[in-house]
């Protein structure tokens, strides 16, 4: 089944290229205001928040790294939780894997739309928006179609570009800081670490996406752990820099704060809030290219495994890339931000990121136990089990943190997923039976 996903691919991702893709899709353009979210939930123990997420992300980091290890497939984390749980699961975890990033692609691209119109006249509002919504999505994915290394230098230079403004903010930033405004939250003030988790936790999400083009990379068994170590560790240090020196320089004002970093920098210089206005709107432009990049991957996977049309999954026979399915899933998250109706579900998307996680832990685990590697020598790292356990016992949090109603919320996407599968299976043995 995996060798038959990935005909006709090219395995031309490196551990740079891939690590690069990653850190694109996990900082997205929330690292602009995630600061202020984190202190009015947490005032400065906010970092707390932002390690006990980084232990749990990095716990299933591990686990992925060694699943991506042993399946290196096109789908990722799908692709490993079918080979250890079975189709319907792995069916179910790539549904939520797709549903969710084609959703988030249309909002995302509908919110940097927006910022653009903005600047215009009122009058050329919806002009704008549809033009810059059709130029950057189409164009992102003309880029993807012309190869996987055409998209790969895309996310990297649109990580470097991104990282351009964070890096003048970390080192500008670190010259203003007082260390009066360290000082803990009044008593008196009710702290909500609950939630102060959640939105950590959502802005560490995203290496499932990238991990789709698996089924491109060269030597998996080696990228595929290594980028993600490089990109993890990386963010978790950018993360935690970024909001030790914006509460340094807002003080209790960050907490208030709609542009905290463009906030703080508007205490440096006027220039540098405009600069980090527009580094929101390239981070924007980034998450896009990552997106469209890795995600589409998982539709083309789930028709090279008969669950989609089969044209999904067809190969461009000139540039190798699975045209197709990049083309359609562009086309799906272009209409999703042309009609404007997609809201930003932050917590909802990352109770099905946590469902995903205890999944894809449980899978490698089981996939180490049962000796599967079919790539040459797996990871094999020692620490897994309390990877796995630690993994899985964090994604649960965020499960007995959420309301009743986003619970449910969740259940019904996983039934409808296994019901679509179900109906799918059966028909399929209609036919075998015929």
């Amino acid at each position: 089944m995996v060798g038959q996903r990935d005909k006709g691919l090219v395995r031309a991702l490196g551990s740079w290229g891939l690590a690069a893709n990653i850190v694109n899709i996990v900082v997205g353009a929330g690292i602009f205001a995630l600061p202020s979210a984190l202190a009015a939930a947490l005032g400065t123990y906010a970092p707390l928040a932002i390690l006990a997420c980084a232990v749990a992300v990095g716990a299933v980091a591990i686990c992925f790294a060694e699943g991506g290890s042993r399946v290196p497939t096109s789908g990722g984390v799908y692709g490993c939780i079918e080979a250890a749980l079975g189709p319907l699961a792995g069916f179910v975890a790539g549904t939520v894997l797709w549903v969710s990033d084609v959703l988030a692609c249309g909002g995302v691209a509908a919110a940097l739309a927006d910022v653009a119109a903005s600047l215009t006249a009122p009058a050329l509002v919806p002009a704008v928006r549809t033009l810059v919504i059709i130029a950057v999505i189409g164009g992102i994915a003309l880029l993807n179609i012309g190869g996987v290394a055409r998209g790969a230098r895309l996310v990297g230079v649109a990580t470097f570009v991104k990282l351009v403004p964070l890096a003048v903010f970390l080192i500008v930033g670190l010259g203003a800081v007082s260390a009066a405004h360290f000082a803990p939250p009044p008593a008196a003030r009710a702290l909500d670490p609950g939630r102060a988790l959640l939105l950590a936790l959502f802005a560490f999400t995203g290496m499932e996406a990238s991990l789709c083009a698996s089924g491109e990379v060269a030597e998996p068994a080696r990228t595929i752990p290594r980028a993600l170590a490089l990109a993890i560790g990386g963010v978790t240090v950018l993360y935690l820099t970024i909001q030790i020196i914006a509460q340094g320089i807002l003080g209790p004002a960050l907490a208030s704060s709609a542009v905290p970093l463009a906030d703080a920098m508007a205490q440096v210089s006027g220039p540098l809030r405009a600069l980090m206005l527009a580094g929101a709107a390239l981070s924007m432009f980034g998450w896009i290219g990552s997106d469209i990049l890795s995600t589409p991957r998982m539709v083309f996977a789930f028709a090279r495994d008969g669950y989609l049309p089969r044209s999904l999954g067809r190969v461009h026979p000139r540039t190798h890339a699975p045209h197709v399915a990049i083309a359609c899933y562009a086309l799906i998250a272009a209409l999703l931000a042309l009609t404007g109706t997609f809201a930003e579900l932050a917590v909802l998307s990352t109770l099905g990121a946590a469902a995903l996680y205890i999944a894809g832990c449980a899978a490698a685990w089981r996939l180490a136990r049962r000796g599967v590697a079919l790539a040459g020598a797996p990871l094999n790292c020692r620490s897994l089990p309390a990877a796995a356990i630690v993994g899985i016992a964090s994604m649960l949090v965020p499960m007995a943190l959420a309301s009743r109603a986003e619970i449910l919320g969740l259940l019904a996407l996983l039934a409808a997923a296994a019901v679509v599968f179900l109906l799918h299976r059966r028909a399929g043995f209609a036919r075998a039976g015929a």
